[in-house]
């Protein structure tokens, strides 16, 4: 049994205080008499112990009611829910090279950036116990949506993500380290880190490989994608006619230091050069940080409430019946 308001139990502890203060003070006399001449009869008389039983009948209709207020509950049939440990942060490239159109959604051309996007909606989709938070990087690193559970306003702050809006570069480093200050302070069973990118690092104060060495120290494992096909990639200008033109640009990612940065973290390096590519290294991380606990959790409550209020009330109306009838007495 539990109670929704277990607070409310605390007033059980006044009655006695309450009980004590009422037999200190008693009663103001109903009667009044010229003499005790007229009562000398009944002055030896001791008190009936029928007067305590009524008083303490008063006093546990008041306890009854008291603990109706904490609303007492009996859990009704049990299941067990499947809960994560698990707490994601993304780091995602929004450096200029990320406009280049070298992926496809049913059919048309999309530049790398809409299709990050795409494909994590929809791994956001399948973590729904999972804390996830979001790193924007370019020439510098800031938080987008810190790790949260609260997964519409996450697909709405990834959705703002928009090419331009920082200033250019690819800071690897910086954007690994804004994910590792969000996972620090976190008391999760597992902590990682996927980092998205296609390009070298060439900006930021934090080397990369100096960042993979802190979240080695955390214990954050660093999943970490290289983004783009191989060797050009087509990337989108306006000619002089304001027409839509591409101009092939040569594809240029760091395989190397992103290997070593998910060597050193226990994590994995994948290279996403087609938007099949992406979709399964999202499902292979899907399925590779999978920790399940389980917990129990009531399904439905019975009310007690209303079963205690009655008895409250039987015994307040049992001390009145019985203090007018057979234990009646004077005013």
């Amino acid at each position: 049994m539990t109670f929704a308001y277990p607070y409310v139990l605390a007033l059980l502890a006044l009655l006695p205080l309450l009980a004590w203060l009422k037999g200190k003070h008693g009663q103001e006399a109903a009667f009044l008499y010229s003499s005790i001449q007229l009562v000398r009869g009944i002055m030896g008389l001791t008190r009936s112990s029928v007067g305590k039983i009524l008083l303490k009948l008063r006093w546990l209709a008041l306890a009854l009611f008291i603990v109706a207020l904490a609303r007492p509950q009996i859990g009704e049939g049990e299941t067990r829910i499947t809960a994560s440990g698990i707490d994601i942060v993304v780091a995602m490239d929004l450096s200029g090279s990320m406009a280049a159109e070298d992926f496809q959604i049913k059919g048309e051309r999309v530049n790398r950036l809409d299709i990050a996007k795409d494909v994590l909606e929809k791994f956001i989709a399948k973590r729904v116990s999972d804390r996830i938070g979001l790193v924007a990087f370019a020439g510098r690193a800031y938080i987008a949506a810190p790790p949260t559970l609260d997964h519409d306003f996450l697909l709405q702050n990834l959705q703002r993500l928009n090419l331009g809006t920082i200033e250019d570069g690819t800071a690897i480093g910086s954007g690994l380290s804004a994910a590792l200050n969000r996972l620090r302070e976190l008391p999760s069973k597992s902590r990682i880190v996927i980092l998205m990118t296609d390009g070298q690092n060439n900006a930021g104060k934090v080397p990369p490989l100096t960042a993979a060495e802190a979240a080695e120290t955390l214990g954050v494992k660093v999943y970490t994608i290289g983004v783009g096909t191989r060797g050009t990639a087509p990337m989108p200008r306006t000619d002089v006619f304001g027409r839509k033109v591409y101009v092939s640009v040569p594809v240029d990612i760091d395989e190397d230091t992103l290997k070593a940065i998910a060597q050193k973290t226990g994590g994995k390096y994948f290279r996403a050069d087609s938007t099949e590519t992406l979709r399964e290294i999202y499902t292979e991380i899907d399925k590779l940080e999978k920790t399940e606990i389980q917990i129990k959790k009531y399904q439905r409550y019975q009310e007690l409430f209303p079963w205690v209020v009655l008895s409250g009330l039987s015994v307040l109306l049992l001390e009145v019946i019985l203090g007018n009838t057979v234990w009646r007495k004077l005013p």
